[in-house]
């Protein structure tokens, strides 16, 4: 009686763990033409603020590097403490005062995105890091895998056991690593940021990791039944903006 108790205890306590781990969100905005300057103030200025006031944690804030996109698109994170909060946050969003006036201001000369924002609701591995902010400067790079069917644990107990260890070895920092939330995306993608020291390092960094015999020896071991990976990973390298909290 007493063991069926402790289980039902445990059962309970990890169901409401469940519901109340937090929520992560990757937001992608893509600006009209010379609107990007405009959309960082709105955000510097206003956005994040009212983030802040009803409930929504800015994690970081990026703008990749490489053209064109470089001139258009803002990358950023947010954290909700749970899909609920998530839903009930923008709602109260939309309809603040203060958000309502920025947001008409800022459009007095035309609309500051080009399309509706891309957003994808994540929760964090079981292997994602305790990232210091230590080091401003640097270089970051938002990189998305996704896996043949099947693959994705594979996946992950890579990175755990051996992926994220190897990347530290040669100047990579892990900084972290979710899983989307809503299917398919949920069954085959792995998302993650790390840093660089710069984008030549980058380049430095990759070469010894690729060439690795540890790092070789797991990928070939790993994969005897047959490839993890679809397809070529999606890579992003990006700046961090002046008003991020990841540096």
């Amino acid at each position: 009686m007493k063991r069926q108790l402790l289980t039902a205890i445990a059962a309970v306590t990890a169901v409401v763990s469940t519901v109340q781990a937090d929520v992560y969100e990757l937001r992608v905005y893509t600006t009209n033409e010379g609107k990007l300057d405009d959309l960082h103030a709105r955000f510097r200025d206003h956005t994040i603020k009212i983030f802040k006031r009803h409930g929504m944690e800015s994690v970081g804030y990026w703008v990749p590097q490489d053209e064109p996109n470089s001139k258009n698109t803002l990358i950023y994170v947010l954290r909700h403490k749970s899909r609920d909060a998530a839903k009930a946050s923008w709602k109260a969003f939309i309809s603040d005062p203060e958000w309502m006036a920025a947001f008409a201001a800022s459009r007095t000369d035309g609309p500051l995105l080009s399309k509706a924002p891309k957003s994808v609701f994540m929760e964090a591995t079981d292997y994602n890091p305790k990232f210091k902010n230590d080091k401003a400067g640097g270089v970051f790079e938002l990189r998305t895998y996704t896996t043949n069917e099947g693959k994705l644990k594979g996946l992950d107990s890579r990175f755990r056991d051996h992926t994220m260890k190897l990347f530290e070895k040669h100047g990579i920092k892990n900084v972290a690593y979710w899983h989307p939330t809503d299917k398919p995306a949920s069954e085959n993608q792995l998302i993650y940021i790390i840093r660089h020291d710069s984008r030549e390092a980058a380049g430095k960094s990759w070469k010894a990791f690729g060439s690795d015999p540890e790092w070789k020896k797991v990928a070939r071991e790993s994969q005897k039944d047959g490839r993890f990976l679809s397809k070529r990973p999606e890579s992003v390298y990006m700046k961090s903006t002046d008003y991020s909290a990841i540096k």
